[in-house]
Parts: C-alpha cells; structure tokens; sequence
C-alpha cells in the first residue's frame, strides 16, 4: 500500500529556494530530490502568496524594497535576452565551422580575432588551426559539432573518455584516439587547478567513532550507507562552506547545505535534508571524518534519533572517505575553480546547478557503468529506493 511522503516547513522551504533562489526548473528539482513536480509547484505558489500579501501581513513595500525588485526583475529580464540570443543563434549555426566563417567575415572587417573568439565563445587557437587545415568530410564536421556540444554540456569538464562514452549514448560511435584528436584540432581542454584549504578540526574532546566503514565503498542497496564531508567555495565576499551528504550505492548527493561559516547546524542541516528526502530504514550507516561538527553532541543526537550507525574516519586520513573527497575535487574542477563568484549568493546557486542540474542527474559516472546516479537508480531499481515511500 502505498504511503504518503510528510515534509516539514523547513524542508519545503529549501526546495522552494531552489526553484526560486537558485533559478533551477521544477522538473529538475523533482527528478534529483524525488518529489513530485504538482507538489513543487503548489509549494511556490503558497510561498509566493504569502510573501505577495495572501496570508502575510500586507504590509507595503518600501521604496528601497521596491526598487531592489525592479532592478531584480531587469537583471532577470536581461539575462532572459540574453540566454535567448544564445539558443537562437546554437539552432541556427549548430556547427562551429559556421562560426569560424563568420570571425573570417568579421577579420576582414577590422574586427580582432580575440574579441570575436570571445564573443562567439571559442578558442584562437582552435580558430587557427581552422584556417590552416583543409575542409573536411561533413561526417568528420558533424562528428565535430556533436563532440563541442557535449563538452560545453558538461561545464568544459569532460575528457576524452567520459565523451566517447557521452557520444556513444548519441548514437556517434567513434575511438578514444579520434575524440582525443577532434579535442585538440577544437581546442577543447579541461583546465583543472588544484588549491587546499584546512577544513577539519579534529583537536576536540568529543568521542570519536570507529571506523565501520572500513574503506568499503562498494553498496549493492540504496539507503544502506551514507557518506559526508564539508569543503570550501571561494567568493569575492569570503569563503561559503559546503556540507553535503552522498549515498554510496548510486553516488547522488541527497543532501546539502551552505553557509559562510562551519557550525554544526551546517552538517545538521545538510543530513536534515537527505533525511526528509531518502527517508532511510534503521540501521543506516553514516560515514564521517572526526570533524568536531560531526563529533558533536547536537550531531550525535540526530543520528541516535533516526537510529543511524556512526562511523568515522581515521584521524589525518583521507583516503578513509575517499568519495566524498572525489565529489568535492569534480565539484572543484568542473565548476568553482571556472568561476569567479562575485558573492555568497552567486556562489550558492551555481553549486545548486551543478548538483541538481548536472552531477545528480546527467554527469557520467564510470564506477556506475558511466550513467547518472539518478539513471543509475531508475535502472536498477523499479520500486523506489528502500525506506523511500512512493508519492501519490
């Protein structure tokens, strides 16, 4: 018999900020959180009644409130245009040898090449090797085509092997030397950095749990081990922190949270989140380092709560919640270290995206047969997930 799933306020609220503050579709926070899109939508629009007066306090606007939501809705509005221009102008030259033609055009013209690069977004050096290689068969052109627009679907993060794999789901069978070889006649290039930080405060007099998880990152059920890590987001307004929690069966983060400090209300936050979503059976294991906001009273008592397993790493030891520490280096890699976040706020929506919008539910995996966790989970279990109600 099926059941129906409970929410509390807070966790509506946060998919609410979702879709609103995050600027994510509602079917995309549906299929990630696995909530239906009819509940998403009536949650948006209670939230947005109340705020517009509906079961508020009616109070008026001032008038610098007033003017923060004009230049909000012009700043949405031009971006709007702008996303607009951009879709038009991929349906109408969606091979990048149109492009090329057209910097040409523009050279001749007196126009540099490094501001037409910019402006139609692609490489100098991919441009030149353009003008110097003869023309090529319109398979080789489509194959071209299909391989950039693959790279830019996943955020210039791809290498050669996660796009052969991409291109195959595409139906453009072709080699790993091939791929290699279209990457660099286009200039196509992951571009990673890596940078560190300190992040765990293991001088604590909290008690510190034994290492259960031992390592054995393999789950063959959903819901059965849960791993959580906190990292760091750089922004011109000073460091976000990030708690996220991952379930090792299908490597999909089912709950995160963000603030500008590391208080254990941050981690608590973050599992909050994963439990109202996941609804876990008793006996989770959850697999931690000895950070003392995970070793913490008000931590603890939240896992004693929902009859949660506690399980710790090492002290010094990375290698003991190794992939969570690979989430947050793609995390890195593929999205932050690519940006400039002028603020916390710019910083927050961006990594919602690339959870919701991309990790979760479209980046390819190769410890899952290189499929997203959320087609992970859809392939391998026709019933939802264990201690996951269905939604009626």
């Amino acid at each position: 018999m099926k059941t129906r799933r409970k929410f509390d306020a807070a966790f509506k609220l946060e998919v609410v900020r979702m879709v609103r503050d995050q600027q994510l579709s509602v079917p995309e926070v549906s299929r990630t959180m696995g909530i239906g899109e009819t509940a998403i939508r009536r949650w948006v629009h209670q939230y947005e009644d109340e705020i517009n007066g509906g079961s508020g306090t009616g109070l008026p606007l001032t008038a610098e409130q007033q003017r923060i939501r004009e230049l909000e809705a012009e700043v949405s509005r031009l971006r709007s245009d702008n996303d607009l221009l951009k879709k038009a102008f991929r349906l109408l030259c969606p091979r990048i040898e149109v492009k090329y033609r057209l910097i040409q055009q523009w050279a001749e013209r007196a126009t540099p090449v490094a501001q037409a690069c910019r402006v139609l977004e692609v490489s100098r050096a991919g441009y030149y090797q353009y003008r110097q290689r003869p023309s090529r068969p319109i398979a080789e052109a489509r194959a071209g085509a299909a391989l950039r627009a693959q790279f830019e679907a996943s955020g210039r993060s791809y290498g050669s092997r996660r796009l052969q794999r991409a291109l195959r789901q595409l139906g453009h069978a072709m080699g790993r030397y091939r791929v290699r070889r279209l990457m660099r006649e286009a200039g196509l290039k992951p571009i990673w950095r890596h940078k560190f930080v300190h992040t765990t405060d293991s001088k604590h007099d909290f008690p510190v749990a034994e290492n259960l998880l031992n390592r054995q990152f393999q789950v063959d059920q959903p819901n059965r081990v849960w791993v959580a890590d906190l990292t760091y987001i750089r922004t011109r307004q000073g460091w976000l922190y990030l708690a996220a929690v991952m379930d090792l069966y299908s490597r999909k983060i089912v709950g995160w949270s963000t603030a500008a400090s590391m208080p254990t209300a941050l981690v608590r936050s973050a599992l909050q989140i994963a439990l109202q979503q996941r609804q876990p059976p008793q006996g989770l294991l959850l697999h931690s380092d000895q950070g003392s906001q995970y070793a913490s009273g008000a931590y603890q008592d939240l896992l004693r709560e929902h009859g949660i397993q506690c399980s710790m790493s090492r002290k010094g030891n990375c290698w003991d919640n190794a992939v969570m520490e690979r989430f947050f280096l793609n995390l890195k890699m593929e999205r932050v270290w690519q940006r400039d976040y002028a603020n916390r706020a710019e910083a927050q929506r961006d990594i919602a995206h690339y959870i919701v919008g991309f990790y979760n539910s479209r980046r390819l995996h190769s410890s899952l047969g290189y499929l997203s966790p959320v087609d992970y989970e859809l392939q391998n279990f026709t019933q939802p997930p264990i201690g996951v109600s269905a939604i009626t």
